[in-house]
């Protein structure tokens, strides 16, 4: 069946569907905190769309009609798997009822939003908790510390062979990470198959941080950043790449506009990791290209 002829609730569903692999490698790598981060956000991005739905004037019956088609749930799952699992659940909760509340509502409901609602959330709880994101657990034993990421950012006085048997690094991109993102693009590539998000960002994407990681790269000296490899495999990058940056509401139409889309995402992850003072720049690099897209539909027809 091609997107088109589907549903809300039905894409909503296949999208839940296809990110059931990344949640189950995050809940087995992380512990039980990550369902609970789950629930939490869940409940607050329902509870607040329905509260949304009642101040706009819905009723009771249509409110719970609009509920049904799955878009809070998608953006609550969206936010958790961004959120260290050891931040405080109140950081989900918060970044849920923004979502909802000021990115999508405020804008008049699904469909009408020009941010992506989940990243919106993210980062202004990104942005207003610092120090909450730099609790990732270094690798799947739990405990804190600095990721791949922040590791090649600020330790620049080692060559990456020195890095050889650090607990933030896997055997091809960051501990824990790599793991989850093989499954997130398992779930990237079913929605591609079933024709539901524009593949031509996703590529897009991941063509500009492996070739700018190849611009950058000196050859494992002291101020490499990493190979592309280590790049795609490392934060959320691959999870962005198909279900953040592929939102049909807030991404561009035409073939060439996508493709810019993509590439400006992609810019923005490579400036924030290689100089940012934020852990990745995922949410910043997909809102500055939500901010473009309606300039790239009018330039790009």
């Amino acid at each position: 069946m091609m997107a088109e002829r589907m549903t809300t609730s039905r894409i909503m569903r296949e999208v839940i569907l296809a990110l059931i692999p990344g949640f189950a490698v995050f809940a087995v790598l992380y512990g039980p905190r990550v369902p609970i981060h789950v629930a939490l956000a869940c409940l607050a991005a329902i509870t607040t769309e329905l509260i949304c739905l009642r101040l706009r004037g819905e009723t009771w019956r249509s409110a719970v009609q609009v509920l049904r088609d799955g878009s809070a749930v998608v953006t609550a799952l969206l936010i958790v798997a961004a959120v260290p699992p050891a931040a405080a659940f109140g950081i989900s909760i918060l970044a849920a009822v923004i979502a909802i509340g000021l990115a999508k509502h405020a804008f008049g409901g699904l469909g009408r939003n020009l941010f992506n609602s989940a990243m919106t959330g993210y980062a202004m709880v990104l942005v207003s908790f610092p120090a909450a994101f730099s609790l990732w657990p270094a690798n799947p034993d739990g405990l804190t510390g600095a990721t791949m990421l922040d590791v090649l950012k600020h330790d620049a006085g080692r060559t990456l062979s020195e890095f050889t048997g650090h607990p933030a690094f896997g055997d091809y991109g960051a501990a824990g990470f790599e793991l989850m993102a093989l499954a997130w693009l398992a779930g990237g590539l079913y929605l591609l198959w079933r024709g539901l998000i524009a593949w031509r960002i996703p590529v897009g994407l991941l063509i500009t941080v492996a070739v700018i990681a190849v611009l950058l790269w000196d050859g494992g000296g002291s101020e490499s950043l990493g190979t592309p490899l280590q790049q795609w495999f490392a934060g959320g990058l691959i999870l962005a790449a198909f279900f953040i940056a592929t939102d049909p509401v807030t991404h561009p139409r035409s073939k060439q506009a996508q493709w810019c889309f993509g590439f400006i995402v992609g810019v923005v992850v490579m400036m924030v990791r290689a100089g940012g003072s934020f852990p990745d720049g995922i949410a910043f690099g997909v809102l500055l290209a939500n901010a473009f897209t309606p300039w790239l539909d009018r330039r790009f027809p």
